[in-house]
């Protein structure tokens, strides 16, 4: 269940509002990864037959088994946020706590409101900026993919879910630009978890075509640690 009053869950320090993975040990720890964004970062998932309660499994609670103790983790996802709404709350949220990566996903309600694509990147841009200015290091993250199923079998829905990846991929594409460019490690969530042949996300990554399922998010995590945070591990992450 995802709730906007929530402050940012912590998986590396003792918090009443989330157990750690690991001993409080990890309050020692210089480096600190805050998991940033909406829904998807709050780890929302529909109630499903295995999940009836539909209970949040957030990426940044596997990704801090992942880490271990070393590394702090912490979570901050509101659920539905637009990308407007997460650069008006990111000097409070994320610069307050100083850390030493922010890993930010956002643009896919924007997407879904028919934002227009330099819109939500102009947004992007300002939280990239502002975590670079305070000394913290940005991970851009590309959206995910949408699955709609039976939809593609009218005209209408072939047109409509065409147009919708188009400016999906387009705002990827920019998102991994400026990460190219500016030579930021950046996860392309897009492509880890798409179906190749109908670039729809992959049924079984997600419950409701839109949210991830827990092995969407395991895997977000796994790939993640992977691609972005283990080859840091040898610098002193």
């Amino acid at each position: 269940m995802c709730h906007s009053l929530l402050p940012p869950l912590d998986y590396g320090i003792v918090n009443p509002l989330a157990k750690p993975v690991e001993s409080t040990e990890s309050m020692m720890t210089t480096s600190h990864i805050v998991c940033f964004g909406d829904s998807l970062t709050a780890g929302f998932q529909a109630a499903t037959e295995d999940n009836p309660q539909g209970a949040a499994t957030p990426y940044g609670r596997y990704l801090q088994e992942l880490t271990g103790p070393a590394v702090r983790v912490s979570v901050s996802g509101v659920c539905g946020e637009l990308t407007g709404e997460m650069a008006m709350r990111f000097r409070s949220t994320v610069l307050a706590q100083q850390p030493t990566h922010v890993v930010i996903l956002g643009g896919t309600n924007d997407l879904g409101w028919n934002a227009l694509t330099a819109d939500i990147m102009r947004n992007l841009l300002k939280m990239y900026e502002l975590a670079t200015a305070s000394g913290i290091t940005p991970v851009p993250v590309t959206v995910p993919s949408i699955r709609v199923g039976d939809d593609l079998r009218s005209e209408e829905g072939r047109q409509w879910y065409a147009e919708h990846l188009n400016r999906r991929q387009e705002l990827n594409e920019l998102i991994l630009r400026y990460a190219e460019s500016n030579e930021l490690a950046a996860f392309d969530l897009f492509s880890a978890t798409v179906e190749p042949e109908t670039q729809q996300l992959a049924a079984r990554y997600s419950n409701d075509g839109l949210h991830l399922s827990t092995s969407g998010y395991r895997l977000f995590a796994d790939r993640l640690y992977q691609e972005v945070f283990a080859p840091l591990r040898s610098s002193g992450l």
